[in-house]
């Protein structure tokens, strides 16, 4: 068995690239389903799409990484050689190493960011629902949330970080005197997006407003806000009215343009905006940066700024490491047990069936009237035969290099407490 990663992340790949690879939760099964079904053995399969990676982890008894990777260029619309170029592929024990580390925070934008091992978790149900997830990719991710959980318990790698969110604020207060005289924007209601209105709530801005596909979730949000919510319809009617826009949602296509972007300008007699695209891929079409009175971040804009403080925990890095090496070594042990599996399947098949067959010989001749001492002496013999009766044979046969083989053989698992 095998075990194989291949993806692209913020450190392989530009925004735009990544982009192509980004999967909506719903997305995943009907993908995963794709991907099996290119590939010829049907690996074990698993998916995990963020805004700053796009990985597929495989299980199987050949590595087909380089069939893999065909398949994800051809889904993305990319060739092999490009896709190549950005991307990284591991194995067994590297595959493992990386899960693990990516689990724990530690291959994150933001070093020991939390949000990673909820979206890797998510990963792990969608590929369960799809009928994808066997047993060695299971122990792989459950080992990973295990390491995970012991980095987090026993280091400070994620004391201080700076969450995505918390460096949309930052930015935001670098260019707007008070935070409370702004209206924001927050475009999408998922976990991003109340993430950053978290943040943006606790500095009371003047009005906090929620558009989203559908109004239902986008009014519990703005709810827990105090906001109102609005259609993404009337978006570019509206635009104008806020200072701040915070945009995360799965579309596929940008929903704000550059057209809407400059009559919301025009509008607003160019006060500056300040937009902040979390989204992979683009929300906001990236001609919107060129306009003078805009200043729009996108994920990748915000890595210095979510660096800052990182030095004060990479003393902890070593440590979790060391945490992590272990838990490869154990999986990479758990892996090479598995290989004996069938074979211990097999001897105990074996077994059963020789002592289903004495045992049923044995009752006949209860029911017969037979000695019950002189059955019992007659069921252990023949179990005893049939037990011994391969080594004898391979001690009978053969020349005398295999009588040697089998005599070394036999003394160290059946003699072993004469030697």
């Amino acid at each position: 068995m095998a075990v194989w990663a291949l993806g692209i992340n913020h450190t392989t790949a530009p925004l735009d690239l990544r982009g192509r690879f980004a999967y909506a939760i719903d997305q995943v099964e009907p993908t995963l389903k794709a991907l099996r079904d290119a590939l010829a053995r049907k690996p074990e399969a698993a998916i995990l799409s963020t805004c700053n990676r796009t990985e597929i982890y495989c299980a199987g008894e050949h590595g087909d990484i380089d069939h893999t990777l065909d398949w994800l260029a051809h889904s993305g619309g990319v060739s092999p050689a490009l896709l190549r170029s950005h991307s990284y592929a591991l194995r067994d024990g590297q595959a493992a190493r990386h899960a693990f580390r990516v689990a724990s925070g530690l291959d994150s934008m933001v070093l020991g960011e939390p949000q990673i091992l909820g979206q890797m978790k998510d990963a792990v149900r969608a590929a369960e629902q799809a009928g994808a997830l066997g047993t060695t990719l299971n122990q792989l991710f459950q080992r990973s949330f295990a390491v995970a959980k012991e980095v987090r318990t026993s280091t400070e790698i994620g004391a201080h970080s700076i969450s995505m969110a918390a460096a949309a604020v930052r930015l935001a207060g670098q260019l707007f005197e008070d935070l409370g005289q702004i209206k924001v924007l927050f475009v999408g209601a998922g976990e991003m997006v109340e993430l950053a209105a978290t943040h943006f709530a606790a500095r009371n801005p003047k009005g906090i407003a929620i558009a989203n596909r559908t109004l239902e979730r986008g009014e519990k949000l703005a709810t827990r806000f105090g906001g109102e919510v609005m259609r993404l319809a009337d978006l570019p009617s509206r635009l104008h009215e806020f200072d701040a826009v915070i945009s995360c949602t799965a579309s596929t296509l940008p929903i704000i343009g550059l057209g809407a972007v400059e009559r919301a300008l025009k509008s607003r007699k160019h006060r500056p905006m300040f937009m902040v695209d979390l989204a992979v891929p683009r929300d906001i079409e990236p001609e919107v940066r060129e306009l003078e009175d805009v200043y729009l971040y996108t994920v990748d804009d915000l890595a210095g700024v979510v660096q800052t403080g990182q030095a004060n925990r990479q003393a902890a890095v070593a440590q979790a490491e060391a945490i992590i090496d272990a838990g490869v070594q154990s999986f990479l042990h758990w892996m090479d047990k598995r290989g004996t599996v069938p074979l211990i399947q097999q001897l105990n098949a074996q077994a059963d069936e020789w002592r289903a067959l004495e045992l049923a010989r044995a009752r006949k001749a209860i029911a017969k009237g037979e000695d019950v001492e002189a059955v019992l002496e007659a069921m252990s013999r023949g179990l005893t035969q049939k037990m011994l009766h391969g080594a004898l044979a391979e001690l009978h046969a053969g020349d005398a290099a295999a009588r040697e083989r089998a005599t070394a053989a036999i003394q160290h698992f059946f003699l072993r407490k004469e030697r």
